[in-house]
């Protein structure tokens, strides 16, 4: 029969995914110790500038992933059932040899009299048999088995797109907390170019020492925002590491392109009833539905031709030798020879009363395919609904997007005017510094509402068979 590569229990998709050496000691070793360490060296610095893309992380990702090789195990376990019932359309021949030494009352095989003695028996033969009909039964299972590898391969690839979206998730974060990093360093060194300059100021007495010490605390408050930041950076490449299998003390970068490199398709060929559309075709999950069902049906075939007769033919060639050592023999191959036979015959097997087996199996069958019906219309449904929340989050993405772009316009001319007013003292250090915090703010929300776009975007490239890229090819 069949085998059903659905896993019970497994959790429904969703939209979005949760997401030095000391050569000091060396004396006058020291050149020659050099020398040899040289190119390991340099193959160590190049290993650490080595930076990895999205794609080579996935590919890292897949090749590392224990469940993604658990999956190809199941397929290749599949792929085993179909073949040996491929192989059992063929003939089966057998061959038998066998030998015995008996002594005492023994009754001669070849002429039948009893005779006191010690007395050799051998024989030799060969037996073949081969289906002949059985309403096609044997065809369905072999059919129903290759659906279900066909099947399991579509489950594997469910695993590797799952893995894949959960890849991506945590490279975009980490590309998102390396961007946030390098714009609170920027506003690390625009604090400390405006202590610079009021130092000056408080020096040659045009400015009171109070404006010199907020600054020196915003400076303070800057820095420990920088050092965060690059905090935030290391944990999010060990949480991508993670999802990579990777281990935490390897040397990883990340290529990090600036977001308004990422493409991303226009919101309006992503609508969702069009993104839906080509999803029921291609997403592993509904071509693996699709398959199982396929795989039921020939199942239930397969069950209702086991209630017809089977015929069957075999056939045999045999012989046997016998030798006493009271009663002349013939030679081996000659007595051989002479008690050649062979045998064919016909066998109908036909079921009458079985306890009602055949019809339970056939009843059973039946609810297995409305059970994977069901299964795939509620997979249908699912996929719809994330589609149209990932479309949802998307539209609510951009439009966030797009008010954050006005905000932070917004924020940067008043902390240009404030700047100016600034420097020709017509406006304190607290008001200073509550415009550029503000536009610090506005500039990382804006960061982070691009990130969020973009990401809201490939899930609905993801639903639509795009693939999660974040460069152009």
């Amino acid at each position: 029969m069949g085998m059903n590569p659905r896993k019970p229990g497994k959790p429904r998709d969703s939209y979005i995914p949760n997401f030095p050496l000391n050569l000091s000691h060396m004396g006058k070793q020291k050149p020659l110790l050099l020398l040899f360490l040289t190119p390991f060296l340099l193959i160590r610095a190049g290993y650490a500038q080595d930076k990895w893309d999205l794609r080579r992380c996935v590919d890292y990702a897949i090749a590392n992933s224990i469940t993604v090789r658990q999956a190809d195990v199941t397929a290749r376990s599949y792929k085993l059932t179909f073949e040996r019932s491929r192989l059992s359309q063929l003939p089966t021949v057998n061959g038998s040899f066998g030998g015995s030494v008996n002594s005492g009352h023994t009754q001669n095989p070849t002429n039948y009299q009893l005779n006191t003695v010690t007395s050799y028996y051998s024989s030799i033969g060969v037996q073949a048999g081969v289906n002949v009909y059985n309403f096609s039964s044997l065809r369905n299972v072999i059919e129903a088995n290759r659906l279900a590898w066909e099947a399991s391969l579509a489950g594997s690839d469910r695993t590797k797109n799952d893995l894949t979206l959960s890849v991506a998730t945590a490279y975009l974060q980490v590309l998102l907390a390396i961007q946030a990093t390098e714009t609170a360093r920027l506003q690390l060194q625009l604090s400390q170019s405006n202590l610079k300059l009021t130092r000056k100021q408080v020096d040659a007495g045009t400015l009171p020492e109070l404006n010199a010490a907020e600054l020196e605390a915003q400076v303070a408050q800057d820095s420990s925002t920088y050092i965060n930041s690059k905090g935030t950076i290391e944990q999010d490449v060990l949480s991508l590491k993670a999802y990579m299998g990777m281990d935490a003390a390897t040397p990883f970068e990340v290529a990090a392109p600036p977001v308004e490199a990422i493409p991303v398709e226009s919101i309006g060929d992503l609508q969702p009833e069009i993104v839906y559309a080509l999803a029921l075709g291609h997403q592993p999950l509904q071509r693996m539905d699709s398959l199982v069902i396929a795989a039921a049906r020939r199942n239930l075939r397969s069950l209702s031709g086991a209630r017809y007769p089977t015929i069957s033919m075999g056939g045999g060639l045999s012989s046997t030798y016998f030798k006493s050592s009271q009663l002349p023999a013939d030679k081996y191959f000659t007595q051989m020879n002479n008690n050649f036979a062979q045998s064919i015959g016909v066998n109908v097997s036909i079921p009458i009363l079985n306890g009602g087996a055949l019809r339970t199996n056939f009843e059973q069958g039946k609810l297995t395919l409305l059970n994977d019906q069901l299964q795939r219309d509620q997979n249908n449904l699912v996929l719809k609904e994330n589609i149209y929340l990932a479309y949802t989050a998307a539209m609510t993405a951009l439009q966030k997007f797009e008010a954050n772009k006005i905000s932070l316009a917004a924020a940067q001319k008043s902390y240009d005017f404030a700047q100016k007013r600034y420097s020709v003292g017509m406006l304190n250090t607290i008001d200073l510094l509550t415009n550029q915090n503000n536009l610090f703010t506005q500039q990382i929300n804006l960061l982070t509402s691009h990130f969020d776009y973009v990401f809201k975007m490939k899930v609905l490239e993801y639903y639509k068979g795009l693939g999660v890229k974040l460069t152009k090819e």
